[in-house]
């Protein structure tokens, strides 16, 4: 059966297939965030299956393998990786309009030329064919990037890292550029007792202060984040809740104090203790002239009989229904006051939110920058075609689209980045649709200066690496 996935895939118009095939296809990728390993793309790992590069750690296949039945032994069990390709291949064919669907088919298509649909029939001459062509130079983790043209990427890393395979990949030019970012919510997960103090251990030996004080702990921060920097560091990145606000009758050192000597702490000191700690480190990232990204809404570890048996990260986590405005409003204009309010991109996960956050981040673009504070691209549970269709729709509706940094996988797989061209694809669909109904001008130098700038150009000139 010929493959749905044409050239002209999720394309209505004639103007839409423009926009992609002559502004946006060729376009290079910038993914600020992902979570591949750099260990993987400095040692340039080659994998011996698809499985291994596409089923390991890929939690969105996990919760549908579990929804269709699947025992565990073939999703993050011991079974063989064929036995876990198989049975992915299984529920394959009825994943129709969940976006595993489309990305799985790009997936095959673009890095292994395969137009077959997955399902038990196609599953074992899938697996041969993938297994041969994943032991080439072409496709080891570097050749993966390299096909999809991705021309630099940016990791996510916990402040402790040493950043060795960062410096490897550095001093390497045949590697794709890859940037590390500081992600350090275990340093104010001040909630999570004997877990904090040993974390906090960890951070003692990384920075070589020993922390003992809340002043010691900003102090080991601020080292960390300048070895970041000087290891090309140009992003934060936190995975929150929510944000919160301080009470006016917190004490800062007296609920690191009591952390440190296991005491119990109130729900309103742990979150003034978080606020602060952002706060802190806003300041950090402003004279840094980092961008700090702040990813909104997930309510994690659902299940906590599976939490125990297979860890964090396994697909147990969903959206959450947060409030937002306040807290993400108090953090903004407290930085902003001092004007350490350094360039932001706000994600949300709670698609009711949309408005919140694309409204919130116009309170705060002052003319210093170009879309100095962003509406973030659609994430995690809203990164598929109706929720990227409603975050530009939202960001049309309440900011100016034409300044959005664009895409990024938010993935821990090499054969994730297919989705960027799902996003242009969408992006130009909407556009073209746009002209086709009159609403726009049929204008394609214009427009199709604004599908590449949202596609490259804006995360180009945004970001500045090195």
């Amino acid at each position: 059966m010929e493959s749905f996935i044409n050239d002209n895939f999720l394309l209505q118009s004639k103007f839409a297939k423009t926009l992609y095939h002559d502004y946006a296809k060729a376009l290079p990728i910038i993914d600020y965030h992902n979570h591949l390993s750099p260990q993987q793309i400095a040692d340039n790992t080659t994998f011996d299956n698809i499985t291994q590069v596409w089923l390991y750690g890929d939690h969105y296949k996990w919760r549908a393998m579990r929804t269709y039945g699947i025992h565990e032994d073939y999703i993050t069990g011991n079974a063989p990786d064929k036995d876990k390709f198989l049975k992915w291949a299984e529920v394959v064919p009825y994943t129709m309009r969940n976006p595993l669907y489309h990305w799985t088919h790009l997936e095959l298509q673009r890095y292994f030329g395969i137009d077959d649909l997955l399902s038990p029939k196609t599953a074992t001459a899938i697996w041969d064919k993938t297994s041969s062509i994943l032991k080439q130079s072409s496709h080891s983790s570097n050749g993966l990037l390299k096909l999809m043209n991705v021309e630099s990427l940016c990791t996510t890393d916990d402040p402790t890292d040493d950043l060795k395979y960062h410096r490897v990949i550095k001093k390497d030019s045949s590697r794709v550029k890859t940037l590390p970012t500081f992600r350090p919510d275990k340093a104010f997960a001040i909630e999570n007792g004997q877990e904090y103090i040993d974390y906090l251990s960890l951070l003692s030996d990384a920075s070589g202060i020993e922390i003992t004080t809340y002043s010691d702990l900003i102090n080991a921060l601020q080292h960390r984040v300048n070895f970041f920097h000087e290891n090309g560091c140009r992003l934060s990145d936190h995975g929150l809740e929510q944000l919160y606000v301080v009470d006016g009758e917190f004490n800062v050192d007296s609920a690191f104090a009591k952390a440190l000597q296991k005491q119990s702490l109130s729900l309103s000191e742990v979150q003034s203790f978080k606020a602060t700690t952002m706060r802190e480190l806003g300041k950090m990232y402003h004279q840094k002239g980092w961008t700090q990204q702040l990813h909104l809404g997930p309510i994690r570890n659902n299940n906590k009989r599976l939490l125990k048996e297979l860890g964090p990260d396994t697909g147990f986590d969903s959206i959450g229904d947060f409030s937002q405005a306040v807290g993400l409003s108090n953090f903004l204009n407290t930085l902003d006051s001092t004007n350490q309010l350094t360039k932001t991109i706000v994600y949300n996960l709670n698609p009711a939110d949309n408005e919140i956050f694309a409204t919130m981040v116009g309170n705060f673009n002052d003319g210093s920058i170009k879309g100095k504070v962003q509406y973030g691209s659609a994430w995690w549970f809203l990164d598929q075609k109706d929720g990227m269709e409603k975050q530009i729709n939202t960001l049309s509706n309440q900011g100016l689209l034409s300044c959005f940094v664009g895409m990024l996988t938010d993935s821990r797989s090499f054969l994730s980045f297919p989705r960027h061209e799902y996003f242009r694809r969408i992006l130009c669909n909407l556009i073209g649709n746009d002209v086709a109904n009159c609403e726009l001008p049929h204008d394609e130098e214009h427009l199709g200066k604004i599908v590449s700038d949202i596609c490259y150009h804006n995360a180009k000139n945004y970001f500045q690496f090195e």
